[in-house]
């Protein structure tokens, strides 16, 4: 049977490639070597025999094309090797028309599933339908599989500058949803590079799928190129972790990895050789979803310990809630519990926004970066109520006050010291069985107006600091003045680390906003990758902010190119100050020299423009509104730069 033929014009004409020369061209999905040779064009399959080399890239040498890799040689005319050898390239038909030169290529099959084809298709059937990474030449196949998908309407890859930016959007994809978003990276340096936004998601208890290419099988464990164990490399970071067998049950291990993921909150890692990934599925594979595999989590807490829990809320007269992260899906139940209490609620820093400030009971964040009104009612109070949260160093729960710690994982409660009452089970089904079953009320001291108090005391405290100044910037605490008042009431606000984030945590005051930070692990360079998770997860429905100072976001500073391409509208203020400025004041009190923490920092304003985003600075107080006002208001990624004193934050 003849074999159809398709015919791809390759050259506008003869002369468009000149005698002796070579070129690479692309028909369909086959890369071709052209060669002008003895007055006529010719077409060679691209691929040398020898390792695949690029013929295109090579040169016509004494009559003879030869192989840019490894000197290899073939006729230009008829891909014959010399010496009489049978390992030669195979020709394609050309035909010189008077409106080019034309490659007659057999019309391509049509595509066969493959293993990577069924992993992707269970991947999106368990929802997770965001993907941020880089594709590489050892994860081709599983990026083509990820490419139907995403023609299909069921996934959406970004494509990042560095994979640890890849890591720390999906954790950021997770922490804002409480579902898993992928990071995809080649083998060796791309899959390491993703190491610290896994780290952060590990104990942030955030669920991530990271996925990553590995070199083929036969050559694991040879120190090959790019080649280390990676099972063994994730093994630390990683709940679940794979490898990707031509044996494997293919559906299965990508379900069992998203289920991990989801039920953990944790990390799932699979890693796919090269080969595997474009392997034909086994006959008769199918992709599987998540219908009948995942349980519910509606868990309610032990009989015994709930009681008691009842008993001391009951007899409480003071109590306050302190809302940890773990909360953040629950805060509805939490805040209808505390307006039945009348009690003061307060946060922890990862915890800010869950409350609004402007909420009659909501009073702003606890410890390091907190305010005096959350501290002042930890210290009155006669109970505490700690929902979700993990008692760290940086919020300073006191241990010297009688509380109950509700938490979905028995190894979060009592971690760190003894507690009075230990509540083990889902929050919202904890929180609502309390606010159904409390009954001391009679004796709650209604605090709403001793906390309206306390805030006017606070802002007031707050307008004396604005009149602070050294001469040698703007104050951080005008800037998070002007975005308090500027700030759409419903942004995702995305926080880097150090001293902008300090100042941001006490000064900014919350209305319906959510909140995004590296937590336990502290990395700086989080704010901008985050943001643009933030953006993967609500898209146009909510402003996105990412406030960072000039050391953290120079860490990912390429990936505003990324939000230029996605067309992603992220506003991101930098406090600029040439200085890692909250360790230079670590080192002050830790009577050190101050040393190695200045920083040179290009324009970041003239940045953003060259990466085709709108770039703004400012120098003096008096020009923040206006630039904030302009840049809230950009159709499109923009970046104020505010050039701040060190010394008032």
């Amino acid at each position: 049977m003849e074999q159809k033929i398709v015919w791809h014009k390759v050259l506008d004409s003869k002369d468009a490639l000149a005698e002796g020369r070579v070129m690479t061209v692309t028909t369909g999905h086959k890369s071709v070597c052209l060669t002008h040779y003895e007055g006529k064009i010719n077409a060679l399959d691209n691929h040398c025999p020898h390792q695949g080399g690029p013929l295109g890239e090579g040169s016509i040498e004494n009559g003879w094309l030869r192989c840019p890799w490894h000197g290899w040689d073939f006729h230009p005319c008829t891909g014959k090797p010399p010496g009489g050898y049978d390992d030669g390239v195979p020709t394609y038909q050309v035909e010189e028309r008077a409106d080019g030169v034309y490659v007659g290529m057999p019309v391509e099959a049509e595509h066969e599933p493959t293993v990577s084809d069924i992993i992707a298709e269970t991947m999106v059937n368990w929802g997770v339908n965001r993907v941020f990474g880089m594709v590489g030449h050892s994860n081709l196949g599983f990026a083509d599989a990820m490419r139907r998908q995403e023609e299909k309407g069921k996934l959406k890859f970004f494509g990042i500058r560095h994979e640890g930016a890849a890591s720390f959007a999906a954790s950021a994809y997770g922490k804002l949803t409480g579902k898993p978003a992928g990071c995809f990276a080649i083998a060796g340096p791309g899959a390491t590079n993703m190491f610290t936004g896994l780290w952060d998601a590990k104990v942030d208890r955030a669920p991530i799928l990271a996925l990553t290419g590995q070199v083929a099988t036969q050559v694991v464990g040879t120190g090959n190129f790019q080649e280390l164990d990676l099972v063994r490399a994730f093994q630390t970071v990683a709940e679940f972790n794979h490898r990707v067998q031509h044996t494997s049950k293919h559906a299965e291990l990508m379900s069992l990895a998203v289920k991990h993921a989801i039920l953990k909150r944790d990390v799932s890692h699979l890693t796919f050789p090269d080969e595997v990934q474009e392997l034909p599925a086994p006959e008769g594979a199918k992709a599987q979803t998540s219908d009948g595999r995942i349980t519910s989590m509606t868990i309610a807490p032990p009989a015994e310990a709930f009681g008691e829990a009842l008993e001391l809320l009951n007899k409480a007269e003071r109590p306050v809630i302190v809302m940890g992260h773990g909360s953040r899906f629950h805060r509805e139940a939490v805040i209808a519990l505390a307006e039945k209490l009348n009690c003061p609620v307060v946060t922890t820093f990862k915890g800010k926004g869950l409350i609004s400030d402007q909420h009659p009971l909501g009073c702003g964040v606890l410890g390091r970066s907190g305010t005096p009104i959350a501290s002042y009612f930890m210290n009155e109070c006669d109970l505490l109520l700690v929902v979700g949260a993990s008692f760290s160093k940086h919020t300073g729960i006191t241990p010297k006050k009688p509380t109950i710690q509700i938490d979905f994982d028995p190894l979060a409660l009592s971690k760190f010291h003894a507690i009075d009452v230990a509540l083990w089970g889902e929050i919202s089904v904890t929180i609502k069985m309390l606010d159904e079953q409390v009954s001391g009320l009679d004796n709650k001291h209604k605090h709403q107006d001793e906390i309206a108090d306390r805030w006017s005391i606070w802002r007031a405290e707050k307008q004396k600091r604005l009149l602070e100044d050294n001469g040698k910037g703007v104050s951080s605490i005008a800037v998070f003045d002007s975005l308090t008042r500027k700030a759409p009431a419903d942004a995702v606000m995305c926080v880097d680390v150090g001293n902008n984030a300090y100042s941001f945590g006490r000064y900014f005051e919350t209305q319906d906003h959510s909140f995004l930070m590296s937590g336990y692990l502290g990395s700086i360079g989080f704010a901008l990758p985050a943001a643009m998770g933030a953006y993967a997860a609500v898209e146009n429905s909510r402003p996105i902010i990412a406030v960072a100072g000039d050391g953290g976001l120079c860490q990912y500073l390429a990936e505003m190119t990324t939000l230029v391409k996605y067309k992603m509208p992220v506003k991101v203020i930098v406090l600029n100050n040439n200085e890692l400025g909250k360790i230079s004041k670590e080192q002050r009190a830790g009577q050190f020299e101050v040393w190695a923490t200045g920083l040179v920092n290009p324009s970041f304003a003239a940045y953003a423009e060259s990466c085709g985003a709108l770039g703004l600075q400012v120098t003096e107080e008096g020009a923040l509104d206006m630039a904030m006002d302009q840049l809230l208001k950009h159709d499109g990624p923009a970046l104020l730069e505010v050039k701040t004193d060190v010394a008032l934050i």
